[in-house]
């Protein structure tokens, strides 16, 4: 449920970004930061809240995401955008950065709810 939250709020960001870049940019930004929130996911889930392998998680899905769709462009209308692959992975960056704030901040309280449980 949190990561979907997180995905609506990254979703909202970039929602103004499309005002002032191309629409295109926008969407890739959008799926970018979509795929690392599964990476992170996915990743926060392997190595049991890792922040680091979160980061990575993110950004090697938005990247495999951004790759997978500039080969199937230059496969189908030979067109290869290195500003596409970069605003996917800059979604997934964003998406990255903005689990492991949550995520601190969650563990903080969780951490502190712990120890006052353990003074009474």
């Amino acid at each position: 449920m949190k990561s979907i939250l997180i995905g609506i709020f990254i979703f909202i960001s970039a929602l103004p970004l499309s005002a002032q870049i191309e629409k295109d940019k926008a969407l890739h930004f959008g799926a970018g930061a979509i795929s690392g929130i599964v990476g992170a996911t996915i990743a926060d889930k392997v190595s049991r809240g890792d922040p680091y392998w979160r980061f990575a998680g993110a950004i090697t899905a938005s990247l495999l995401a951004g790759l997978a769709k500039e080969a199937y462009d230059e496969n189908k209308y030979k067109g290869w955008d290195n500003g596409d692959l970069a605003a996917t992975v800059l979604g997934g960056v964003t998406a990255g950065v903005t689990i492991n704030i949550f995520s601190k901040n969650r563990r903080k309280r969780k951490n502190k709810v712990v120890l006052n449980s353990f003074e009474e």
